[in-house]
């Protein structure tokens, strides 16, 4: 594994993991793995480390998060959307995956940009403004009220099986690293539910959305309305599905870029 830095067209650093066979060749496939809000992107480090041994998988590290540069501005729809464009310049076409507010980014990049890069597009657990919406959440008035007790309680909660607390006090200490507004903006897009819907639905590349089953009946309703949706259901997996359960995720994932690259 090995990283990288790119400047963005605004001037901000941000910090790429890559891993890839020794036999790669261009036209192989390759996966862009967005993580979730505040976390970094060695939270991939098992796709990275199992799915790198056959296709070229790349990971980044949104402004703010992970090992990227910490900017005082862009955390926007627009400023992200643009950062995940310019992410993927340096590859010619990707099975994109997106985590929770990465998957959001990942649509919104779809509808300023299009699908020409994209052989396949993967949303992981994230709500994409279907029914049923879900319930309402105090997070917000937590973070404001004592952050470092909300960090901590988000980082225990995404996971089924508790990871090693070094872990989880790495994880809430790199949160920390992103100001709070910007964290708080990150987590109030301006944009109604049904924006990510209607992105969601008219996608034309092979799509899968990977859930638990808060998400579950959003699936249905989304391949109900697009029905070559392909739905996977993870039902013991908490948030962070794939770190909970590295191995069916990295099998489904590898089955659906397999497919997405033969039909590109």
């Amino acid at each position: 594994m090995t990283s990288r830095r790119f400047t963005t067209s605004d001037g901000v650093a941000l910090n790429v993991l890559e891993a890839r066979p020794a036999s790669a060749r261009p036209g192989d496939p390759v996966i862009a793995l967005v993580p979730g809000w505040s976390m970094p992107a060695s939270i991939w480090r098992s796709q990275l480390e199992s799915l790198g041994r056959r296709y070229t998988v790349v990971a980044l590290d949104p402004r703010g998060q992970g090992e990227s540069e910490v900017p005082e501005r862009g955390y926007t729809l627009e400023r992200r959307a643009a950062d995940l464009h310019e992410f993927l310049q340096a590859y010619p076409r990707v099975v994109l995956v997106g985590w929770s507010l990465g998957a959001l980014e990942a649509l919104e990049y779809v509808r300023r940009n299009g699908e020409s890069r994209l052989a396949g597009l993967v949303l992981v657990d994230s709500s994409v403004g279907e029914n049923p919406r879900p319930g309402k959440s105090d997070f917000l008035e937590r973070l404001k009220r004592d952050r470092e007790a909300a960090l901590d309680g988000f980082v225990r909660a995404i996971f089924r099986t508790p990871p090693p607390e070094d872990e989880v006090r790495a994880l809430v200490a790199r949160a920390q690293r992103m100001p709070l507004d910007a964290s708080l903006a990150l987590l109030s897009y301006p944009v109604p539910r049904e924006h990510w819907r209607d992105i969601a639905r008219g996608v034309a590349v092979p799509l899968l959305y990977v859930v638990t089953p808060q998400f579950s009946a959003q699936a249905a309703n989304l391949k109900k309305h697009r029905p070559a949706t392909q739905v996977v259901v993870f039902e013991r997996a908490g948030h962070a599905l794939f770190v909970d359960e590295p191995a069916r995720f990295a099998a489904a994932l590898g089955d659906f870029v397999d497919e997405a690259w033969r039909r590109r």
